[in-house]
Parts: C-alpha cells; sequence; structure tokens
C-alpha cells in the first residue's frame, strides 16, 4: 500500500511539475500605479493635504469581489487611492466616497479586530511573486488590522507590525492616510522595485467587498492576481532589530495561600536579512494568556486546547506544515515513566513546566524558499513524593532538562505550488524518551489554478527502551475552480506511528478514503447573495483487522440571504457499525458501536443589526433503542453603541445511554450506559474607549454529569454483557468556572500596559447535585482562586534609539 502510493505520488508529481512550468499570467490585464517620491514631510492625520499628494496618479475604477464577482462599484462610492514613498516609508491616501456617511458603520474595537466596521485595506507583495502579501487595513473607527497571507495558509493576523495611520470621517464619506515603514515589509536589494499591490474597500452596511485590481472568484488564488506598483526606486531595508523588555507582578490569594511573584524579560525580534527574522524570548512569561476551557473528559484521549502564548501563535505558518507541531507540549507535564516506591504518593503535581528560553527564525526570500527554525529549552523538575510508612519526602524527577526543535524548508514555486521538507525533534537529557518526525510535504497546483494534488509521506522515529518508526501518508485530489468542484483522497497511517511528543495523534494503525462535491453560486440569485451545498463521504478501516472503525456521508448547506442572514444544516448518516480499538484502554480490545443518523440547523442574523442571533440545534440517533443525543447553542448579541457590545452564549447537550469505559480489573473491562448531561454558559464584552484602550470581559461556566445507568463487562467480540459484579460509585460531577476582566492600553506603538483580574474554580465530585443553583454555589462558596496581574512592555526600535543617543 505504502509502496503503491509512494510510485502514484511521484508520477503526479513530475507530471504537475511540467505542466506548472507554463504558468504566466497574463501581466497585460493587470493594473499597474506609479508612485513618486516625495521630498516634504507628511502628516498622518487624514487631510491629505501636503502638495505632493495632488501631483501622483490614483488607483481607481474598483470593482466587486463578493458577492456579486466582477460588478463594477457604484460611482457613489468612488474610491480614489493614491501611494508616495521616501526614503523611510510608503504613505497611502485614500479618500471613499459615500453619500450617506451617517451610515458609515464604525464600531472601535481593539487591534486585529474588523468589528462592525467599513474597512480599506493595502495588499503589498515586495517581490511580485504570487507568493505572500503583507496587508494592513484601518477601520472607520481608526482601528487597525495587519496579517500576512498566503492562498495555502489564509491570513495570519499574529503579525502585528509598527505602523501609523489617521482615519476622518467628511461630509463626502471617510478619509485613510497610512505610513508603513520599510522595516514592516519585505522586499528585494534591487534599485528598481517592483511590487505586488491591491487595495480593497469593504462597505460593511452592504456586505460587499471591493477590490482596484479584479480577483476572479472562479479561480481563487487572490495573491497571483494582483496589480502593479512601480515608481519606487533606490531605497533600503532598515536594520530590522527590536527589544521588547517587560515586566510584570503578580498577586494570587485563595483561602490556603497568598503569593506575590514579579518577573523581568526581554523579547527580541532581529532582522537577519531582507526576508529572514529571528524572534527571541528569555525568562518567559506567559501569566496573562487565555485560559483554557476545561470540559470532563471521559474518553481515552487527551483533551487538546487552544495555543494561546504570543510567542507561539505569532508567525507560525511555517511550523503548522503537515500539522506535526502541537505547541501546546512545550511546557507541559510529559507523560513519562515516574518511579515511585511502596507507600509513596506526589503530594503536589505541577500544572507546567517552566521555560528557560525560545528562539525562532522564520520568513521567505525573493526565490520563494520558505526557512522556519524553532527551538525551545524547559527546565529540569522535579517533585516531592511522600512515603506514608516513614514519614519522609523524596525528591523525584519528572521532567529532566528537554529541548525542542522544529525545522522547516517550504519551496514555493511558479506562484502557485510547493514542496516541504519538516523535521521536529524531541531530545531528553539522560535516559529517557527522545522522537524525531520528518515529513516531506507537497501541494501543486495547475497553471490556472484549477486542479490541486496535494499530499505527505511522514516518518516517526521513537528512542526508548524499545526504538521503533511510524509511517504516516497521504494523497489528495481536487478541482478548485468553477461552481462545481470535487475532491478526494486517502490517508494510511501505521500502527507505529507516533508524533505526541512534539505533536498531536490520536487513532492510528488505519487507512481512510474521503471525498467531497460541492456547488456554490459566485454571483447573487434572486434568493441567496451567497450559497453553497456539499456532498461529503468518509470510509476508515482497521489496517490489521479490516474492521471498520468510522464512517460518515452527509449533505450540509449555507448561504446568506438578501438581507445577509446566514441560514445553513445539513444531515449526515453513519451505516455501518464501528469498532472502536481505543475506548477499552486494552490492546486489542475493541468496542462496537451501532449505525447513527442525524442533522442540524444553523441560523445567523446579520451582525451589522444592533441585536443579532446565533442558533444551532443538533439531534443524533442511533440503530439501538433508547440511545440518542441532542443539544441547542443560542447565542444573543447586542451592541449598545460603537464603544459597547456584549454576546452571551449558552449550550446544553445531553447524551440518553451513552456507552463509555469506566474501569478495569484483572479480569473485565467495565463500560457503562450513561446519561449525560453537559451546561456551559459563557458571556465575553468589550467596552472600548478608542482604539488604543479597551476594557475586556470573559466569564465561562462549564457544568458537565455523567450518571451510570447500568455496568457492563466488555466480551471478546465488542459486545457489552449487563453485570451487577461492579459495585464502585464511577459517575462524575465537574464544575469549572472562569473570569477575566482586563484592561489593556496601547501607549505607544507596540507598547502595552495590561491589567488582568482574573478568579477560577473548579470541583469535581462522584456524587452528583442535580440542583443547579446548588451545585453552582459549591462551586464558588470556597474554591476560588483570585490573580490580579500587571504587566508592562516597551517596544523599542534600534533605528529610532540610535536617533536618542545621537540627539543625547
Amino acid at each position: 500500500m505504502l509502496k503503491r502510493l509512494t510510485v502514484n505520488i511521484l508520477i503526479l508529481f513530475s507530471l504537475f511539475t511540467i505542466e506548472a512550468q507554463e504558468l504566466n499570467l497574463n501581466e497585460n490585464s493587470k493594473k499597474k500605479l506609479y508612485t513618486k517620491k516625495t521630498t516634504t514631510t507628511i502628516l498622518i492625520d487624514g487631510q491629505l493635504n501636503e502638495e505632493d499628494w495632488s501631483t501622483v496618479e490614483s488607483a481607481t475604477n474598483f470593482v466587486m469581489y463578493e458577492p456579486d464577482n466582477g460588478k463594477a462599484i457604484d460611482e457613489k462610492f468612488k474610491t480614489d487611492v493614491k501611494i508616495l514613498y521616501d526614503n523611510e516609508a510608503i504613505y497611502i491616501g485614500a479618500i471613499l466616497r459615500d453619500e450617506e456617511p451617517d451610515k458609515i458603520l464604525k464600531e472601535i474595537t481593539e487591534r486585529d479586530n474588523f468589528g462592525t466596521s467599513d474597512a480599506f485595506g493595502v495588499f503589498i507583495n515586495g517581490y511580485n511573486d504570487g507568493q505572500q502579501d503583507f496587508r494592513f487595513f484601518v477601520t472607520a473607527a481608526g482601528g487597525q488590522l495587519d496579517c500576512v497571507a498566503t492562498d495555502q495558509n489564509g491570513e495570519d493576523f499574529s503579525l502585528n507590525s509598527i505602523w501609523s495611520s489617521k482615519v476622518k470621517i467628511t461630509n463626502d464619506g471617510w478619509v485613510v492616510e497610512m505610513k508603513i515603514p520599510y522595516a514592516a515589509l519585505r522586499f528585494s536589494q534591487e534599485s528598481k522595485q517592483t511590487w505586488g499591490l491591491n487595495f480593497v474597500r469593504e462597505l460593511r452596511r452592504f456586505r460587499q467587498i471591493y477590490t482596484w485590481q479584479p480577483v476572479n472568484a472562479k479561480i481563487g488564488a487572490v495573491i497571483q492576481q494582483a496589480g502593479i506598483l512601480d515608481g519606487i526606486e533606490n531605497i533600503k531595508t532598515p536594520t530590522r532589530l527590536f527589544f521588547i523588555p517587560y515586566s510584570s507582578g503578580y498577586y494570587s490569594v485563595n483561602k490556603n495561600d497568598e503569593e506575590l511573584t514579579g518577573k523581568i524579560g526581554l523579547d527580541i525580534k532581529y532582522g537577519i536579512n531582507d526576508a529572514f527574522t529571528l524572534d527571541a524570548i528569555l525568562v518567559p512569561d506567559f501569566g496573562q494568556t487565555k485560559f483554557d476551557n476545561v470540559v470532563l473528559n471521559l474518553g481515552p484521549f487527551e483533551q487538546q486546547f487552544n495555543e494561546n502564548r504570543p510567542f507561539f501563535t505569532e508567525g507560525t505558518d511555517l511550523f503548522s506544515k503537515g500539522n506535526l507541531l502541537y505547541s501546546r507540549r512545550i511546557g507541559s507535564v510529559p507523560n513519562l515513566p515516574i518511579n515511585l516506591n511502596e507507600n509513596e504518593n506526589i503530594t503536589e503535581f505541577p500544572a507546567s513546566i517552566n521555560l528557560l528560553n525560545a528562539v525562532k527564525i522564520s520568513g521567505r526570500d525573493k526565490d520563494g524558499l520558505g526557512i522556519g527554525f524553532l527551538n525551545a529549552i524547559t527546565e529540569r523538575t522535579t517533585v516531592n513524593a511522600y512515603n506514608s510508612t516513614t514519614d519522609t519526602n523524596r525528591e523525584v524527577l519528572i521532567s529532566p532538562l528537554t529541548n525542542y526543535n522544529v525545522t522547516v524548508l517550504d519551496q514555493r514555486f511558479n506562484k502557485n505550488s510547493s514542496v516541504t521538507l519538516i523535521n521536529t525533534n524531541v531530545t531528553r537529557d539522560g535516559s529517557y524518551r527522545d522522537a524525531n518526525v520528518t515529513g516531506i510535504l507537497f501541494d501543486l497546483n495547475t497553471k490556472n489554478n484549477t486542479f490541486n494534488v496535494s499530499g505527505d509521506m511522514k516518518m516517526s522515529s521513537i528512542y526508548d527502551i524499545q526504538n521503533y518508526n511510524g509511517y504516516n501518508t497521504s494523497l489528495y485530489l481536487a478541482e478548485t475552480a468553477g461552481k462545481v468542484r470535487f475532491s478526494t483522497g486517502v490517508n494510511y497511517v501505521s500502527k507505529e506511528f507516533d508524533n505526541n511528543d512534539l505533536g498531536i495523534n490520536f487513532l492510528t494503525n488505519y487507512t481512510s478514503w474521503s471525498s467531497n462535491a460541492n456547488y456554490r453560486i459566485l454571483n447573487p440569485s434572486k434568493l441567496f447573495n451567497t450559497f453553497r451545498v456539499n456532498l461529503n463521504s468518509y470510509f476508515e478501516y482497521n489496517n490489521d483487522s479490516g474492521r471498520i472503525q468510522g464512517s460518515n456521508f452527509n449533505i450540509n448547506f449555507g448561504g446568506n440571504n438578501k438581507k445577509n442572514h446566514y441560514v445553513g444544516g445539513g444531515f449526515n448518516y453513519n451505516p455501518f457499525k464501528s469498532y472502536d480499538y481505543y475506548e477499552a484502554r486494552q490492546e486489542g480490545k475493541f468496542v462496537i458501536y451501532p449505525e447513527t443518523y442525524g442533522g442540524n440547523l444553523y441560523i445567523s442574523t446579520n451582525y451589522n443589526n444592533k441585536f443579532a442571533i446565533d442558533i444551532n440545534p443538533y439531534i443524533t440517533n442511533t440503530f439501538e433503542k433508547n440511545r440518542y443525543n441532542y443539544g441547542i447553542s443560542i447565542s444573543p448579541r447586542y451592541r449598545f453603541n460603537d464603544r459597547l457590545s456584549l454576546i452571551y452564549s449558552f449550550d446544553i447537550f445531553k447524551q440518553i445511554n451513552n456507552v463509555g469505559f469506566i474501569d478495569q480489573d484483572a479480569t473485565n473491562i467495565y463500560f457503562a450506559k450513561r446519561d449525560r448531561d453537559t451546561y456551559t454558559n459563557s458571556i465575553s464584552s468589550k467596552y472600548s474607549i478608542n482604539s488604543n484602550m479597551n476594557f475586556n470581559l470573559t466569564v465561562r461556566h462549564y457544568w458537565s454529569y455523567a450518571e451510570n445507568n447500568t455496568i457492563h463487562t466488555l466480551n471478546n467480540d465488542g459486545t457489552l454483557t449487563e453485570t451487577s459484579i461492579y459495585t464502585d460509585n464511577k459517575n462524575s460531577d465537574f464544575s469549572t468556572w472562569n473570569l477575566d476582566l482586563s484592561y489593556s492600553w496601547w501607549f505607544a506603538p507596540g507598547s502595552q500596559i495590561s491589567i488582568l483580574y482574573r478568579n477560577n474554580a473548579n470541583v469535581f465530585s462522584r456524587d452528583i447535585d442535580k440542583d443547579f443553583s446548588s451545585n453552582f454555589s459549591n462551586l464558588l462558596s470556597d474554591n476560588l482562586n483570585h490573580i490580579f496581574s500587571l504587566s508592562i512592555r516597551y517596544y523599542i526600535d534600534y533605528n529610532q534609539a540610535k536617533g536618542w543617543f545621537n540627539k543625547g
């Protein structure tokens, strides 16, 4: 199987490479904008009253990108954009006409949040290679957003460059003025520059997006369809060296203890050359990152959490290649054997392992070569093991000094294809488990971006008491243009594949087949502005036994109507019994689950309205009597004004006669048929004084309980037999509470003061209290932990600092 896939991949790679060499986008269809150098000081005030603005040509005649692709912009929304440059930066001036300026939406939000607001953006590709954009947006409320974008990975808004902008609402619409320093861009060292360029304008109240250079939605590949910016000459890449020192303090208190701590650290960003950037953190501090949405996890696998630490979320598109990196592994407590003596137990287990330092190098050069290098070191960590017989403590190692490394080489070619080599490695000090994973990935498109072939070949190597290798390989084919599109793929994973030291992977030893056919409208119809319907199938079987591990056939649809309310839904059907080799928690054992069918409906009213609501009911039934799931999510939101908004979300999920593992002994594996109720309430609210000064409130209360109805033993054939010999209480009742109230002030470019008050609590019990009021009161009564923290970060640009010293 593996050899056959490898041969097919190599043949397809050769065919697509030959065709891709013919790629030659029609340059004659691309608009060109000429800029000129200014010798006067451009004041960023939203006025465009400097004389040089009147001497440079305009980019105009915008065309709709969505929903009515290709339609010219109405004259009453005429848009004119100009560009100037000097030795330090480029300047963008945009006049966005609107005959009803009082109807311009302009909700004030924090950085990198569009909110309910009109927006203007500029897309810049300094190499004009169709590979990567640096995108800068300004909202009508004055908010800033920036991102790095690729057609393969979309937009990454973790960029956070330093640039300036100003917005002014006028009687004729609104005006945007922007200054983007060269340090925020990437371009070659050639004396005459030719950049890829596009401008985008969103008329939020109509949900319409326009671009200067027309983008054909039938093809996609937005970056390759950019226009051209000419006229920039003799500019130099500045020294990109930035220091971000920080200081933070924490005061935590609960019923048992209180603690006052502080940290001082430094982040460094350095532009190695015009393409690559080094990021380093010394004495990391992640104390103000968002809390995790912990749940009652009764399944065989760990809960997967989102990454909230800035260092591991910023500019990580290269490191996400192949899905081999789960950065939450770095700093988590490893699952290593701990040697305890008889009558010993660990009295206090740390929630995480301290990160000593981390460094990251990333970027892409003019030839399309992307390089990513990530290295992090966590400290040696011990805990006390208490011996109840001798009344003594002993130091036990739970995590040795550990080095985590990711290396990526990603070569893009012909503007729309790429081949990637990625390696992840975990090395632990001493005679502990080490791990290495290597992957080769490819993503190839025909010259017209109408067909795609993609896939990978990955091998994991574990060095432990026993060494072993595993394999994971896939191949996918897709038609990627037009109203009707298709895709199909196969994925093979060997039993020994293991990337869990630095990645996350739950299932192995299977082969899966998937396919998709979908239809979409490219221009509005009488009923819908957008509409799409998908037909999907998935089939997975165990490599050893040939038994079906999972299957699903589903159809789903969704679209925006003429008032921009979204309606969607779907129906799914699993026509085969599935054999679960994991829930039994024992090698070679499995449990059989029945066939299922179900459906869902999703309604989301237009967020432009002050009041909007999302509603999502869903149900799954089985071919087994009195065994089913159902639930509903309801999330109303209200925007009181442009500064204050609130979102409330409520989710209830009920499982009737859910079947799952509860225990095992030397003779039997025990399962329970149980009823499980889960309730989640959450609130998020923000108040913005301005785009640089914001208050945010986030609250989450989660409560889930599972009550066992009957106890069963697992038979060798995967069926269950009810038993009365097991009498332990294995019911579960878990509640958790989190509240974050924060204030942030961007008091200078890149510099921030943030104040956070956080409280949290959680309770787990085998005795179920179904009274909501009583359960909630017990959660908060004496379990709350309170944390007050203050953090100050100051952004220092080497070029500015050099000027300070010169003046001194």
